[in-house]
């Protein structure tokens, strides 16, 4: 006898509505389908029925399964399932990108928080999300609890050992975020309260460029003009920038004379636009990562005195159809266009020079440096030196 697949629910729903067996037999919904040989359907219908019913009594009824203690569920918590890592590890990050965008040096030398802990705690925040969606088990309890625990006192390891590390091993300086800078007078300048920077008990003026950028090339002579009044700069060279040929003085093997300012510069000479110089100490790449703003040219007067992320010259192409000789010997004039381009920044990083020297509007003839100076320069400094707060 050929029997489909029979809803036994349908029939125990039409026989408890008083119907006889043929007719529950004849209804589609039962799926009752018998061999072409059998003559009284219903009949057959209620022998298979008993027989089913007689099967289902032998088995007996079928096990319950029994709902897990909470020692089980927290066994299965316990292991590393998606939430749990998500609970360890956006704590260690997010911890980890606030104190580097708070100190950025040196918490934020090893990974800087923006872009690339923003990004890792992005992906790990998605981690977490996407596993508590997938999760079928609890997302709140006692284990996930102790993970969070765990990762926030990680974060705050991880952070204390590379700030020790830093500070102990690398000599790198603490430094707060660019956005707790003070705006300065002049195009593009920011002072920061932290330690001066002095190398051989003198101030230390900072240059981050390279000859291929034309913002550096212009910005270049400002550099070279203001280093000049404080003492003796040789060992240059006139030429232009590989983008957008414009006049500069290079920088990159300076020799330096003074006995007021040190001169500490990274120049890329490579002429291959694109390509930044790499320092050579952390307290270099403590400015650089800082407050460059990943940005060229990047300049520091006394590492209180910052001009980053934008440049000194701005556009870089007003020397007009002058050759570097030219705009060098305007600016050694103070006169004609080269001198008209820089002279009023090259004021502003004087006045700025002077400031980490000791020096104020009411002292600065007395300085000895200035003996060499026009009366113009040491009148215009002078006046810019008054404006810095």
């Amino acid at each position: 006898m050929g029997r489909s697949m029979v809803d036994w629910d349908r029939v125990e729903e039409l026989r408890s509505k008083g119907w006889d067996w043929d007719k529950i037999a004849e209804d589609p919904k039962v799926g009752f389908h018998p061999d072409s040989s059998v003559q009284e359907t219903g009949r057959a219908l209620r022998g298979l029925y008993h027989r089913q019913r007689s099967r289902e009594r032998r088995q007996g009824p079928a096990p319950e399964v029994a709902a897990p203690t909470k020692e089980e569920r927290e066994k299965a918590e316990r292991k590393w399932t998606l939430p749990r890592i998500g609970y360890l590890l956006v704590p260690i990050f997010g911890i980890w990108f606030v104190i580097a965008y708070i100190v950025p040096s040196p918490v934020g030398l090893v990974l800087p928080a923006i872009p690339y802990l923003a990004l890792v705690l992005v992906l790990v925040a998605f981690l977490l999300l996407f596993g508590l969606f997938r999760s079928t088990g609890a997302r709140w309890s006692k284990v996930y609890r102790t993970t969070l625990v765990t990762g926030i006192v990680l974060g705050l390891v991880v952070s204390a050992v590379i700030a020790l590390g830093g500070i102990l091993f690398f000599g790198c300086p603490v430094l707060p975020s660019a956005s707790s800078a003070t705006t300065q007078p002049g195009q593009g300048w920011t002072s920061v309260s932290v330690s001066a920077w002095h190398e051989n008990g003198l101030p230390v003026v900072y240059y981050f460029g390279a000859t291929w950028c034309p913002y550096c090339s212009a910005s270049s002579w400002v550099i070279w003009k203001a280093l000049s009044g404080f003492g003796t700069v040789s060992n240059t060279w006139q030429q232009y920038s590989t983008e957008d040929s414009i006049p500069e003085i290079a920088l990159a093997n300076a020799q330096y004379s003074s006995s007021y300012i040190t001169f500490i510069v990274n120049e890329d000479t490579s002429n291959v636009t694109g390509t930044f110089p790499s320092t050579s100490n952390c307290v270099e790449q403590a400015y650089v990562s800082a407050y460059s703003a990943s940005a060229i040219p990047f300049v520091a007067v006394n590492g209180q005195y910052i001009h980053g992320g934008s440049s000194l010259i701005s556009p870089p192409n007003q020397f007009g159809s002058e050759t570097p000789n030219q705009v060098k010997a305007d600016v050694q004039s103070e006169s004609g266009t080269g001198w008209s381009v820089v002279q009023g920044q090259t004021w502003w990083m004087m006045a700025f020079m002077a400031k980490s020297c000791g020096a104020t509007p009411g002292n600065l003839a007395q300085q000895p440096y200035t003996s060499g100076w026009t009366t113009n320069t040491l009148s215009s400094v002078k006046g810019d030196l008054g404006q810095i707060r």
